[in-house]
């Protein structure tokens, strides 16, 4: 894709017009993206307090009006209901479809929170010369629940999750550098080695996402990961809520040298 407006763009309408199904990983480059979820308005305050209890996996990077599936600031076209490759659908906290669009299950009461995504700082990391094997291999970077709990605000509550990505340990170390600079799309790592003093009890077995093999030279690396609110809502169980599918994020139209702070 080349790196101008009309890329993003793009990926929006392939999502819309169902020609994109897969992970958005590497799309667009340049370009943010976000991470989804949307809740009735009666429930908003209070996700809202979540996230900004938990900046680090739910930084919230754009927040519709009731009912409106528009976020102007992230896009003029943009249509929260088609403009994902994948969204997961949830009752009471339980999944009940995972689907290409939700404009069936729109309602006039929702509100719409776009979080920072991991995928926007990869960028950054490949012009570094650092490989991303999920991105090698065009799959989903793997995620996983831990035992670190996030901090409770209103309703919510619940597990942090993260994204995993190998490294060898001079790219660890120039990773955590690089990404610092990106507090908006998770920052720094928040755990690197043992997977087991977070909880992960198999680093093979991801939650969410696609499996990569860490190997003998490299250690895994961990970001808190946009994820997390999936994680809450099972375990909160409001009456209704829709998601992103992991791995298949909104491409907007601003840019990730926008979120960087040096």
């Amino acid at each position: 894709m080349i790196g101008d407006a009309a890329s993003a763009r793009a990926i929006r309408l392939a999502c819309r017009d169902g020609s994109l199904a897969g992970t958005t990983s590497g799309l667009a480059p340049g370009f943010v993206q976000g991470n989804l979820a949307i809740l009735p308005a009666d429930l908003a305050t209070d996700f809202l307090r979540f996230c900004q209890a938990n900046p680090r996996p739910c930084p919230i990077i754009g927040v519709s009006d009731v009912g409106s599936p528009k976020v102007p600031a992230l896009g003029e076209d943009l249509d929260i209901r088609t403009d994902f490759p994948g969204y997961r659908v949830w009752r009471n906290g339980e999944l009940i479809s995972e689907i290409g669009d939700v404009s069936e299950y729109w309602r006039d009461d929702l509100v719409s929170f776009v979080i920072g995504c991991s995928l926007s700082f990869e960028e950054a990391l490949l012009q570094e010369g650092i490989p991303l094997r999920h991105v090698e291999r065009g799959i989903r970077v793997p995620m996983f629940r831990t035992s670190i709990p996030c901090a409770p605000a209103g309703r919510f509550e619940g597990p942090m999750v993260v994204s995993m990505r190998p490294l060898k340990a001079a790219h660890a170390i120039r990773a955590i550098q690089i990404t610092s600079r990106f507090p908006a799309v998770h920052g720094a790592p928040v755990h690197i080695g043992d997977p087991a003093l977070i909880g992960i009890c198999d680093v093979s077995q991801p939650d969410y996402g696609d499996a990569v093999e860490v190997l003998p030279d490299e250690v895994p690396v961990f970001w808190a990961c946009g994820v997390t609110p999936q994680s809450v809502i099972a375990k909160v169980k409001p009456v209704f809520a829709i998601t992103h599918a992991p791995g298949c994020m909104l491409v907007t139209d601003r840019r990730n040298t926008e979120f960087a702070v040096i």
